[in-house]
């Protein structure tokens, strides 16, 4: 076996582990937030993620980013380490995460249409369409749960969707400057001086009183939802190639749907696994219709099905 197969098939292995990373943030969170503030939770967890991400980048001696940066840095941080996972938890809280993964799973489609208007690309018109259709197979299974309307839980995902995508979208773009592990550590370090402060503040009174799945949930998702993650998600497209790696993503809503069914004893039923194909389906074809502009191998890597990390 060539040098070449290997290192691609390796970065497949680092794709598809990325990938189940990211399938775990579901289940985690709605364990966390059965005894954790959703509030308590997105600090806590930004906390030990944003020190974690300090003492890397501290042990490498990593230079601050050019001060051009740091505007699009702070929007990526107020997104991705902040309202994201709030109202992915608030959302937790009242529905299921096998539900979250459907509605989640329209996310790559959300962030290439945000990256769509910031770079100006003028994509095919299959691609609207499946943008289009994937979006209303994810509110038609939203109705359908929710007897006909849209429930709190659902308004929540729907709001963690739209600012996610506009954060996973501008990372991409700051992908051009510097590797995306780099990207995540500095915007979670730009979070701490509200992260620490607003933990403190929401930490449980008795935290003892917290049994131990919730903590495992919390701290499933601060290191490895929040941080490691990418680093296997982002190594991998670099080493398997963009186009193949990309596609692994494919599998994050059904990863989700075994998680939330072997910890969270969720039952699976054949149509929520039917919606989920389809949106899947949708964000495929959206992936493989979009028209790009040149742009670096750096901001494809991050506009190629794009999930950031949750």
């Amino acid at each position: 076996m060539s040098s070449s197969s290997s290192r691609e098939r390796f970065g497949l292995l680092l794709g598809f582990i990325g990938m189940a990373i990211f399938g775990g943030t579901l289940p985690a969170t709605r364990l966390a937030v059965a005894e954790i503030d959703p509030i308590a939770l997105t600090a806590i967890r930004t906390a030990i993620a944003g020190l974690c991400s300090l003492a890397l980048l501290l042990v490498l001696r990593r230079p601050l980013p050019r001060r051009a940066l740091w505007p699009q840095l702070a929007l990526v941080m107020l997104c991705v380490a902040i309202l994201f996972p709030l109202l992915m938890a608030e959302g937790m809280q009242r529905v299921d995460a096998s539900h979250g993964g459907v509605v989640l799973g329209v996310l790559p489609i959300a962030t290439a249409l945000v990256a769509v208007a910031i770079t100006h690309e003028r994509p095919r018109p299959l691609f609207w369409v499946a943008a289009v259709v994937g979006a209303a197979l994810v509110i038609a299974f939203a109705l359908r749960d929710g007897g006909g309307t849209l429930s709190t839980g659902d308004l929540f995902l729907f709001a963690s969707v739209a600012v996610s995508a506009v954060g996973y979208a501008f990372s991409g773009r700051l992908t051009a400057e510097m590797p995306g592990w780099e990207v995540i550590s500095w915007v979670l370090v730009i979070a701490l001086p509200f992260a620490l402060p607003a933990a403190a503040l929401t930490m449980p009174a008795d935290p003892m009183h917290i049994s131990l799945k919730p903590w495992l949930g919390l701290l499933y998702v601060a290191l490895f939802s929040q941080w490691i993650g990418f680093f296997a998600w982002n190594a991998g497209m670099a080493m398997g190639g963009i186009a193949r790696v990309s596609q692994v993503q494919l599998l994050q809503p059904f990863v989700t749907f075994v998680l939330a069914s072997l910890f969270n004893g969720e039952t699976i039923t054949w149509q929520v696994v039917l919606f989920a194909a389809a949106v899947v389906a949708t964000v495929a074809i959206s992936a493989r219709t979009r028209g790009r502009k040149a742009v670096v191998p750096e901001q494809r890597a991050a506009f190629a099905l794009t999930r950031a990390p949750e």
